[in-house]
């Protein structure tokens, strides 16, 4: 587990003493007991109408982006803290959009700057934001189980929406590709998806197998240098592992090619930039063992000449700034559907005689 400079040593104490545990947990630590979608922390345990029901509201969200007034009301007088302790640009940026689209009040909150970064416990932040009535935390941070930890403490009018936890899940990440693929394809169930890169220190990878794997995708191919697999991956993960591109990506229907993680690298996991871009790097020629229709997706941000060449980040066949438009309605579905099983557990009138 890597430790985030932001964090206080109290903070990772309290989180390395809870560790995930899902079985310390209710049998879905996200859903309530109505089995609405109350927290969204990892992709793992939801079901494949759940995670259709959020696709589909996506796509009503699609048309906001086009409207004069680029805002609907279905968080209005809500408060979303978004709790970034690992640096993001994107991700943040379309989660305050996405939320400010939903006519909530935003509060991003300066992690350097704040309390608990003068040694106040995460806990104690929680407590204190819960007391200024706030209706939603989104939370990155580069600890794995960090979300699932602050979801397990977090009062019970609150929704906990994970932004990305060290290597373990992006779960938002992986929906919006999901959409991305859908809106292209039709359907998930039956494409053949190849995901290149590190998959060992990926995040992401790990919440777009898992929903490639309960959307019913006829096969998901991981492909890397040996050193960037984890060696239980068939088994774990559900995939076929290539060690070789241009076998990898043969007859597959969408390749999503992943940035090298060295923030996380801890040892000599690659020779050389050079050396991986010769053999894993994407090129037009290597692209032509694709089917002809395949498209090329990256959650960015992309080493152009790194993981990919700069033919084919700007191809016909890249989707990747639909992926990033795309992330704004999917996580605006995600928002509200989290703000609507609050109020369908009947939390919203308290929260509204609260602040009166």
């Amino acid at each position: 587990m890597s430790s985030s400079p932001l964090a206080s040593a109290s903070a990772i104490k309290q989180l390395q003493a809870s560790s995930v545990d899902p079985s310390a947990f209710v049998a879905n630590p996200q859903l309530d007991a109505q089995g609405h979608l109350r927290h969204f922390l990892t992709i793992d345990g939801l079901d494949r109408a759940l995670l259709t029901d959020i696709l589909d509201r996506a796509e009503g969200f699609l048309s906001v982006a086009r409207a004069p007034v680029k805002k609907v009301p279905l968080c209005r007088g809500k408060i979303i803290a978004n709790l970034f302790f690992e640096n993001s640009t994107r991700t943040r940026t379309t989660f305050e959009l996405a939320a400010k689209r939903l006519s909530a009040d935003v509060l991003n909150l300066n992690i350097s700057t704040s309390a608990t970064a003068k040694g106040e416990t995460l806990l104690d932040t929680l407590r204190n934001l819960e007391a200024m009535h706030v209706d939603m935390f989104v939370v990155r941070h580069s600890d794995s189980g960090a979300a699932h930890f602050i979801a397990r403490h977090a009062a019970p009018h609150v929704s906990v929406i994970n932004a990305g936890d060290g290597c373990h899940s992006h779960p938002t990440q992986s929906m919006l590709d999901m959409f991305t693929i859908r809106r292209h394809k039709g359907e998930i169930a039956g494409l053949k998806v190849a995901i290149v890169g590190d998959i060992l220190h990926s995040r992401v990878a790990r919440s777009q197998i898992s929903a490639l794997n309960t959307l019913g995708a006829a096969e998901v191919r991981v492909i890397a240098p040996r050193t960037l697999i984890p060696a239980c991956a068939p088994e774990a993960l559900g995939v076929r592992v290539c060690h070789d591109l241009r076998e990898g990506v043969t007859d597959c229907d969408v390749i999503i090619m992943l940035r090298l993680q060295r923030e996380r690298m801890t040892g000599g996991f690659l020779p050389s930039e050079h050396e991986y871009f010769y053999l894993f790097g994407l090129t037009e020629k290597r692209l032509a063992s694709a089917k002809p229709d395949a498209i090329v997706m990256h959650p960015g941000p992309i080493n152009r000449g790194v993981e990919m060449d700069s033919e084919v980040a700007d191809g016909p066949r890249s989707v990747i700034l639909e992926q990033v438009s795309n992330g704004l309605a999917v996580r605006m579905a995600i928002m509200s559907t989290c703000i609507g099983a609050q109020h369908s557990a009947g939390q919203s009138p308290e929260r509204e005689a609260a602040r009166d």
